[in-house]
């Protein structure tokens, strides 16, 4: 039989590699490759025969157990409607954003609620947990506390108390005994992560992780973990804003890319029901290189505002400066403006903001950030009652998207009368919205700045 080969991985981003190398070839960290033992060979022989079923028995199965509310509006959004016992969630973010803090108001919640949790820190003394406990105003809550970093020690502790949430902080902490790699490498984490996922299984009991990340935003350690996971959620939000966005990017139970929003207060997190309002709320008087898009959110329709800034540039190569969007996306409608609409950024800087620390990925968004670019460019306000959405292609004609009737009802609902569509687009209900619907964005230039 032959030997195995060894194994390196790369403690940032979980690439294998066969043999070491100074500097990883998935995410370019120098210094960062570690050796894992190999796996053993596979089973002599074969097990024991196991039980399959039909999808026709399912129908005599008994009734899956209900979801478990938070009391949360936002976390059960996310979610997909609440908890969903023996599942296990993965949340990530970075440092200080807010995650223990929305973690140990949520245990409180569900605890209020009837449900046994417990809060097991692997970064903080028990004292510390309930000091800041105390500062949210949650020291009446029943949960159980707990400072361990030896997961064999948690484990048992969780088969004695038989909690029904338990909420890990961070797994990045937790070592196995039987895995010889310090606490945070790849192989611990991987290990620690398999180990909970299959206890929170065989338990029936639903198990938070804590997940640091890494400099690019994604959740450290291997990938693998998000696979083990049935829910994976990113805590989102910028340092200068007061605002906390709660992500799913992988969910079982529920909708994905769902987003939950909450305003970072003295006392804590507090839901946000509408945060269309809160986004704009800062809105004056209108201003050349303002556009409100109306986007959609997994199932919620959401409006931010894009703010744009065009300037003469004294460099060579002119700045293009994005927060809160896509910076290729930016320079693909910059070629299309040129190219298309032959209007020139030879020589000027372009900013790109969206407002609130908000982060906006859809393609529905080209179309309001050309209009607010172009109304920095001219130096002319758009009409402060209209929203704009819609996909550019690059032969410059507007392409429709989805879900147009509940941009239109969001947008109304905040005040709105008028909308900028691409042609075709299905309108639906238009809730008193004048729609002006355009086909390529030469006439939208046209039309609303005097030029094409």
């Amino acid at each position: 039989m032959s030997k195995s080969s060894p194994n390196f991985t790369c403690t940032v981003c979980g690439a294998a590699h066969r043999k070491w190398i100074g500097k990883c070839e998935g995410c370019g960290a120098w210094n960062t490759l570690v050796e894992e033992a190999p796996l053993s060979a596979g089973p002599k022989a074969l097990g024991g025969k196991g039980r399959a079923i039909h999808l026709t028995d399912l129908a005599t199965q008994a009734d899956a157990p209900p979801r478990v509310s938070s009391c949360i509006a936002e976390l059960d959004r996310v979610l997909g409607g609440g908890l969903v016992p023996a599942s296990a969630i993965l949340v990530g973010g970075d440092p200080g954003i807010g995650k223990s803090t929305l973690l140990l108001q949520a245990a409180a919640s569900f605890a209020r609620s009837g449900v046994k949790a417990m809060y097991i820190s692997g970064e903080e003394a028990a004292a510390q947990v309930q000091m800041r406990a105390q500062r949210l105003g949650l020291t009446s809550a029943p949960v159980a506390l707990g400072a361990e970093t030896n997961l064999r020690d948690i484990l048992t502790t969780l088969d004695a108390e038989r909690p029904q949430l338990a909420i890990i902080d961070s797994i990045q902490t937790m070592w196995l005994d039987t895995v010889d790699s310090a606490p945070g490498s790849v192989s611990q984490v991987r290990a620690a992560a398999h180990e909970l996922v299959t206890f929170a299984k065989r338990r029936g009991v639903a198990i938070v992780l804590v997940g640091h990340v890494t400099k690019d935003g994604q959740i450290a350690g291997p990938r693998v973990v998000e696979h083990m996971v049935d829910t994976v959620l990113y805590f989102e939000g910028e340092r200068g804003h007061q605002f906390r966005i709660l992500r799913a990017v992988k969910n079982r139970f529920g909708p994905a890319d769902e987003i939950g929003v909450f305003e970072m207060s003295g006392g804590g997190l507090v839901e946000v029901a509408n945060p269309s309002a809160l986004f704009l709320s800062e809105r004056g008087t209108p201003s050349a290189g303002s556009a409100v898009f109306a986007g959609i959110e997994g199932t919620r329709p959401v409006l931010t505002e894009i703010q744009a800034l065009v300037a003469p540039s004294p460099l060579g190569t002119p700045r293009r400066t994005v927060v809160g969007l896509d910076g290729g996306r930016l320079s693909t409608i910059l070629a299309v403006l040129e190219a298309r609409c032959g209007i020139p950024f030879a020589g000027l800087d372009v900013f790109l903001n969206v407002a609130g620390g908000m982060r906006v990925t859809e393609p529905a968004a080209d179309l309001a950030v050309a209009a607010a670019i172009l109304s920095a460019r001219e130096d002319v306000a758009l009409p402060p009652e209209s929203v704009l959405f819609g996909e550019i292609s690059l032969s410059g004609a507007l392409r429709p998207v989805g879900q147009t009737e509940n941009r239109l009802k969001e947008a109304a609902k905040l005040g709105f009368t008028q909308a900028i569509a691409p042609k075709g687009s299905k309108l639906g209900s238009q809730d008193g919205m004048a729609v002006r619907q355009m086909a390529d964005l030469t006439g939208f230039v046209g039309e609303m700045f005097g030029a094409g």
